[in-house]
């Protein structure tokens, strides 16, 4: 049985609402070339350890824009994966948060991932919401139209670690999730192996209170692009458990419980007393049964598998065994090539420096051996590389 061999998906609507989810495999002759009929992944797809590219080569261009999934793509991912959010106006789009710019208490920006706020036409876009019972001030894209935010470029969300990202600000366009399923398609069928798509559904229980729900627009993609069964090159993954759990009754789509390494899903603190589990419940051996019951995977936060220990990796933990027990593949995430991501034994000098390159392929060959079913990397070159090598031995 090959990595979440019973997942389905379905896709396509005109000008793209978000899922997350591209692979990529290495296919060599035309008998394995699943390539040619993309919408349905080949029996050996996705490849295992599959190498996902998180929001793209986001270490080498600006993450969730089409440069950075070509790039990813060029380096040898087996998956592009998109965060999804939606527009006013109902199209999902590629954006790390809807939150597109965000601005701290005396005004400065600390996090944006567009050029809005220096677009004085959308000054007056500028607002405070809460997201997930945070208040956040900044600009959000159910604010604007698709229309709007093609006006927009993209640009570095940090850049005090990828400095050299910034020389790409203002270049490229936000993608909707069509696009990005139209260049999976395109990309796989040039170079003869399956590109699978990772969406990500973010904030969906916000996005369900203020009657913008991004599992309706999300199926519809899929079903349009005929991305509808169980060996469709899609995941679809989620960080709440009500959004996945009604994806199932929506899609045979392969969906994927991602899990963090501390605190609760929003849906369930959303719930109140009557939701007390966290995600710590959800790794016990109870808990991945009951996720068994309507995802098809895992996508835990990499120590959840091998803890650190005093700036090293540790010894790993049961959740490899026990996920496997339970018939869940993983997916970990995210293996950062930077210092600043990096456990201490695998920074690089001079490792105050957060910018500076560490072995990044030394921490994805750790928890390859623990038996993690396969990455998220920000740099799916160094992940390429690390999984062929490991394969080797």
């Amino acid at each position: 049985m090959t990595f979440f061999s019973s997942f389905t998906t379905t896709s396509k609507l005109a000008l793209g609402l978000g899922a997350s989810l591209v692979t990529l495999t290495a296919c060599g002759g035309d008998d394995n070339d699943d390539s040619k009929n993309w919408e349905t992944s080949g029996a050996n797809w996705p490849p295992v350890p599959t190498v996902v590219a998180h929001r793209g080569a986001s270490a080498l261009r600006p993450e969730h824009t089409l440069e950075a999934y070509r790039q990813a793509i060029e380096d040898g991912a087996d998956i592009i994966e998109p965060d999804l959010v939606i527009t006013r106006d109902g199209v999902l789009i590629a954006r790390h948060e809807n939150a597109i710019a965000i601005l701290n208490a005396d005004g400065t920006v600390r996090e944006a991932t567009t050029d809005v706020v220096d677009r004085p036409e959308f000054a007056s876009r500028k607002t405070t919401k809460t997201i997930d019972g945070t208040a956040i001030t900044g600009w959000f894209t159910e604010d604007f139209t698709l229309a709007e935010i093609k006006t927009l470029r993209a640009r570095e969300r940090i850049p005090a670690i990828r400095p050299g990202n910034v020389r790409y600000d203002n270049q490229f366009l936000i993608p909707t999730f069509q696009e990005v399923i139209d260049l999976a398609r395109t990309e796989s069928q040039k170079r003869g192996r399956t590109i699978g798509v990772y969406p990500e559904t973010k904030h969906p229980t916000f996005f369900q209170s203020i009657g913008k729900p991004l599992e309706a627009p999300l199926v519809a993609v899929l079903n349009a692009n005929k991305l509808t069964t169980r060996d469709a090159p899609v995941f679809v993954q989620s960080f709440e458990v009500a959004n996945l759990q009604q994806l199932r009754t929506m899609t045979n789509v392969r969906l994927a419980q991602l899990i963090s390494d501390g605190g609760r899903p929003y849906d369930f603190i959303a719930k109140g007393a009557a939701e007390t589990r966290s995600y710590a419940d959800l790794v016990t051996p109870a808990g991945l049964q009951a996720i068994k019951s309507y995802a098809n995977g895992i996508g835990p936060y990499k120590t959840l598998v091998i803890p650190v220990v005093n700036g090293a990796l540790g010894s790993p933990t049961a959740l490899v065994a026990n996920a496997k027990a339970a018939g869940l593949p993983m997916h970990i995430w995210t293996l950062r090539p930077e210092n600043s991501f990096l456990p201490a034994s695998f920074k690089k000098a001079p490792v105050a420096d957060a910018t500076v390159r560490g072995d990044s392929a030394g921490e994805i060959t750790a928890y390859l051996r623990a038996g993690v079913d396969g990455i998220f990397t920000d740099d799916p070159a160094v992940g390429r590389q690390a999984v062929d090598a490991f394969l080797k031995k």
